[in-house]
């Protein structure tokens, strides 16, 4: 098993190496675990070598840097060959007021890292990944989206963009990787216990600890899922959010909680 994992020193992708590691332990995995964090990288790759004896190489760097991903992508590829699966996970949440000209700035930090650092991730990975077009599966994609994405959430607009535009663009990919045989997962997740969410001071529905949360996206993962909303209970919630019409969700919304204008600790 050969898995690469942005965003992977903490919250989602961090426990998504681990229940990786966990369903498939033993020097016969290699992870490829990219982060800013380098500290919290090393921490993470010294507990999944010494628990489960997988191969870990980390990479310090940031999604925004598409040079420093393409270089991290050959590394992996020339240690291990082409991945399995490649997540994209790295990802940042920040409340956003578009009338604030010292938001501008945040708007276009959201958007690069969770919007254009899913392409930098994916893009070195797919020539090599692409091969006979006959067989059963060269490898998947996985994105991370979210619920936010559905819907736009005041205050969150930056989030709700950069998550709305990650659900179409893997929804384009998935159609373009399909000749080629390499599978696109996406997952939008609803209320998961991480940092992220830990600074909110509202109630979140359905809260979800992370390390269920990730034994349900590798199990939608392994089964290939094209889109899936996890928990289920937002799913349902999803449905219906999809469909409400926008007098009655302007309505709906203007008592919303807003998110803090503040960057939680990824970014620093």
């Amino acid at each position: 098993m050969k898995v690469f994992i942005t965003g992977a020193s903490s919250g989602i992708g961090a426990a998504l190496a681990a229940e990786y590691a966990k369903r498939h332990p033993g020097p016969g995995t290699f992870m490829g675990l990219a982060s800013r964090s380098s500290e919290r990288l090393h921490e993470l790759q010294e507990r999944l070598q010494n628990t489960y004896h997988v191969q870990c190489t980390i990479y310090p760097l940031d999604v925004r840097d598409s040079v420093a991903l393409s270089d991290a992508a050959k590394d992996f590829m020339l240690q291990s060959g082409a991945p399995d699966v490649v997540i994209a996970s790295a990802g940042v949440s920040r409340g956003t007021l578009t009338e604030l000209s010292e938001d501008h700035a945040a708007f276009q930090a959201v958007l690069d890292i969770n919007l254009m650092g899913m392409v930098h991730t994916f893009q070195p990975f797919i020539s090599t990944m692409r091969g006979n077009p006959n067989q059963e599966c060269r490898g998947k994609l996985v994105g991370i989206a979210s619920v936010a994405g559905i819907r736009g959430l005041p205050g969150a607009g930056a989030y709700s963009a950069s998550k709305a535009g990650v659900i179409a663009y893997l929804e384009s990919l998935r159609v373009e990787m399909a000749a080629a045989n390499i599978a696109v997962t996406t997952i939008a997740p609803g209320y998961i216990r991480t940092p992220m969410t830990d600074v909110n001071q509202y109630k979140m529905p359905f809260l979800m600890d992370v390390d269920v949360a990730a034994k349900k996206f590798v199990t939608a993962i392994e089964h290939k899922r094209r889109f899936v909303v996890i928990p289920w209970q937002m799913g349902w919630l999803a449905r219906i959010m999809r469909f409400i019409p926008p007098a009655v969700w302007d309505f709906a919304m203007k008592k919303a909680p807003y998110k803090k204008r503040l960057y939680w600790d990824w970014l620093s």
